[in-house]
């Protein structure tokens, strides 16, 4: 890899805190809480340990690299069900497993990215606070990364009006992420459709992350899909799910990149060269939780609680608001960086600065800066605990 692009790939946000904080020593007499990864607590079903050891069998065996039958096939039927889909608009071929959506998205951009569009590199559209995987799959395929701010103004998503016709031309791919990461922000359904039509214009892969989809508020987030079988197309689509967040599973890595069957069919070949096959006991765990929809409920339910600490410790400070999807906090605290520096030796508490989410304007200036995010993942008595220790220190 050139050295310029290896310095384009940016500094892993989380390696950057590590850093950050490593000469210094947490608060005396307390106990360090993390709230910087996105990383559920609750656990998976009871069920799940029962399957891996029944299908013990197949860890002798190389997994199929495009999933099992039933593996796709539960996954389609979940998609269906989820997102009311037309009887046949997403079929089992149309699905590939991934090790989490991690993997998923990074693979799609080295199957769709070319080496030039309209004979110069293409553009990757990403929003701007970003998941640095975004990032750092563009750099990797020679694309251009194009930074799209979502603030407060833009109702924390990318302001599509606000794209150049020039740049549209000349993209490849465009990340979305909903509900967002770390605002929670949902696209809506007119959203999603101008995003839909603006691919299909400009002939390029909008790939809609939708991995805390079933971690919402009130209301169910559309999805990519939903949208997509109202035009009655699923041309230039593709969204990935992961049971990381629904089902408390992270380290299961599992979930699945569905979608358009050109762009699968591209990414499936990129997988069976460098991708890693998802297990065959846990492809079998893997379907039996999108069959099952019991432990959901209870999971959204765990986070409304979490953000009713949060209310009743934060109240109107910080900025804060009680965001429609997923399960982070993005407040305004002046400044991100500073404010975890002293949290973590004053306060014990770990948390992510914005800054280290977002790319910085031309002029050097930095929309994430004012900002930290916390994950609000833990039991309610802890997550109770950080928050006033957050209130006080701040």
């Amino acid at each position: 890899m050139s050295q310029d692009r290896h310095a384009r790939l940016g500094y892993n946000p989380f390696r950057r805190l590590a850093d950050l904080l490593a000469p210094y020593p947490p608060a005396a007499g307390l106990e360090p809480l993390r709230l910087t990864a996105g990383d559920p607590t609750l656990g998976p079903p009871a069920f799940v340990p029962g399957i891996l050891a029944r299908e013990s069998a197949l860890w002798g065996d190389y997994p199929p690299t495009e999933g099992t039958v039933d593996f796709r096939q539960a996954c389609v039927e979940w998609l269906t069900r989820r997102y009311n889909l037309p009887a046949g608009f997403i079929g089992e071929r149309q699905i590939v497993p991934a090790p989490g959506s991690r993997e998923g998205l990074f693979m799609l951009a080295l199957a769709v990215v070319p080496e030039q569009k309209h004979g110069a590199r293409p553009a990757i559209l990403l929003p701007n606070p970003f998941y640095h995987v975004y990032r750092a799959s563009s750099v990797i395929t020679g694309g251009d990364p194009v930074f799209l701010d979502a603030t407060r103004e833009t109702g924390f998503l990318p302001d599509l009006d606000a794209i150049p016709e020039a740049t549209l031309q000349g993209t490849a791919l465009f990340f979305l992420c909903s509900p967002s990461n770390p605002q929670g922000a949902v696209a809506s359904r007119e959203y999603l459709e101008r995003a839909i039509a603006l691919a299909r214009r400009y002939d390029f892969v909008l790939a809609i992350d939708e991995c805390y989809a079933e971690i919402y508020d009130q209301t169910p987030p559309v999805g990519g899909l939903e949208v997509a079988a109202a035009t009655g197309s699923i041309a230039n689509v593709v969204v990935l799910h992961s049971l990381s967040k629904r089902s408390s599973a992270p380290g299961l890595r599992s979930g699945f990149i569905a979608g358009s069957p050109e762009i699968i069919k591209r990414h499936l070949q990129v997988v069976e060269y460098g991708g890693a096959g998802v297990p065959g006991p846990v492809q079998a765990a893997s379907a039996a939780l999108w069959r099952e929809e019991s432990h959901v409920p209870p999971t959204r339910d765990f986070y409304r609680g979490l953000f009713d600490e949060a209310e009743r410790v934060l109240g109107n400070r910080f900025g804060f608001y009680r965001p429609p999807g997923g399960f982070f906090l993005w407040l305004d605290v002046g400044d991100g960086e500073a404010a975890a520096l002293k949290l973590w030796r004053e306060a014990a508490v770990r948390v992510l600065p914005g800054g280290y989410l977002t790319a910085p304007a031309p002029d050097g200036t930095n929309h994430g800066d004012p900002y930290i995010r916390v994950a609000m993942i833990h039991p309610r008595p802890i997550t109770a605990e950080a928050l006033r220790r957050i209130a006080e220190v701040l």
